[in-house]
């Protein structure tokens, strides 16, 4: 078994680096329930021509699926860039115990950065959060993708 297939966040990292070989955002993310890893995916908005493709959403609807049930409740989620407005509202909806995130995005986040989606009143759900581990790693294969694509 590889060390990618037992850590969360090595299989997160695989996850981004794969997303990257094929052209798309090196993010990757990965749902763990029990300690088992149910999903991991890296984004795909791309590959498959969908806006929604984020690697969160990804893993969030494999997840259901495999334990057909949209409420995932007793997952956590580790994913190497601080999800989105969109993801966030997923991660809420899908009742995710726990959120472990590695760059902050300053841009499109929106867990510390933007609408810190989980701090509004209109939010139904709000999972642990823990951000900001293995930031420079992730931050700096962000910094690294689009430095070469321009």
């Amino acid at each position: 078994m590889k060390r990618s297939d037992l850590d969360p966040w090595e299989r997160a990292f695989a996850e981004a680096r794969a997303a990257a070989t094929r052209g798309e955002a090196p993010i990757g993310a990965v749902l763990v329930k029990d300690g088992k890893i149910l999903a991991s995916a890296g984004n795909r908005t791309i590959e498959d021509h969908d806006p929604t493709a984020h690697a969160e959403m990804l893993v969030i609807r494999a997840a259901a699926k495999i334990v057909h049930d949209e409420r995932l409740t007793g997952c956590d989620l580790y994913v190497t860039l601080e999800p989105c407005a969109m993801c966030a509202g997923a991660i809420s909806f899908a009742r995710l115990r726990r959120l472990y995130f590695a760059a902050e995005d300053e841009k499109g986040g929106a867990v510390e950065n933007g609408p810190r989606f989980f701090a509004q009143k209109t939010c139904h759900h709000r999972p642990e959060v823990y951000g900001g581990i293995r930031a420079s790693e992730s931050a700096a294969m962000l910094r690294d993708f689009f430095k070469a694509r321009r």
